[in-house]
Formats: structure tokens, sequence, C-alpha cells
């Protein structure tokens, strides 16, 4: 069984995701954070990533609106290892048009074994952390055991 490394830089690949409800939250905490942002590659999907480059006068990589495709472009990054970091405020009060999408979305962030945070408090937490100002290495999961599974 072999153990990968992935090593984060300093310079973060950050996705920032927010439902309507939930972005006007993520745009005053990325205010909130301009200095500290301004360090990281920000990606983002749709109209929050127009939001937040306003905000912050900053640019950020736009993907699709997350009902048309941006959770998945966002979900496949992670996959290969494009993201380090996953800020996704979401609204756990409705149900979202692409519930499905952003369940998977938020079980690749898992799977991968990178931070995310899904609500502002934890966001503080995690940008306040030393390991986002730094470079930081961690273990990969190690999956080889589903793919050699007999059924």
């Amino acid at each position: 069984m072999s153990t990968a490394i992935r090593k984060l830089e300093k310079r973060k690949k950050i996705a920032l995701i927010a439902h309507d409800n939930k972005k006007k939250d993520l745009i005053e905490w990325a205010i909130h954070n301009k200095v500290a942002l301004s360090k990281h590659s920000l990606v983002a999907t749709g109209t929050t990533g127009k939001l937040i480059e306003e905000a912050l006068d900053q640019p950020v990589v736009k993907l699709l609106s997350g009902p048309l495709g941006g959770d998945q472009q966002i979900g496949a990054m992670i996959a290969t290892g494009d993201i380090d970091v996953v800020f996704f405020f979401f609204d756990p009060m409705e149900a979202q048009p692409h519930d499905s999408d952003v369940k998977a979305l938020l079980r690749l962030a898992v799977a991968w074994n990178l931070p995310m945070a899904c609500d502002r408090t934890t966001a503080d937490f995690l940008m306040t952390s030393r390991f986002m100002q730094d470079e930081y290495e961690y273990k990969l999961p190690d999956y080889t055991q589903y793919l050699t599974r007999k059924i």
C-alpha cells in the first residue's frame, strides 16, 4: 500500500461557492478577509465569482453557475489537484435544484482530504490557521482497496 503525499503551496488555490441565500454572507466574509485572500488564487462558480471579483477588486477565475455545471467543474478540479481549499457557503434550509451536484462536490472534498468550510465560523477558523499562510503537506487517502475489491 503506497501513501502519496500532496503539497499545498504557500499560495493556495481556493474555491468559493455560495447558494443564493448565502452569497451576501460569503461576500461580507470575503471583504473581511480581503488582505488574506489577495495572497491566493481564487476560483468561483458563476455569479458568486463575479460578485467576489467586484467586491475584492481581485481577479477570480469564474466557472459556470452551480446549477449549470459549476459545482461539477470545481469537483473535477478537486479530483485533479487543482483546488486546495473549498469555501462553500450552502443553504441548509432550502432544497436546491442541483442537490445531487452539491452532494457530489462535498463528497469529493472529503474524499480528497481537502480543508473545507461551509459556514462563516469555520471559514474564519480556516483562514486564520497558520497552514493557510505556509506550505502544508498531507497524506492523500489510499483508495486502492476499492479498485481491487471483487464483487
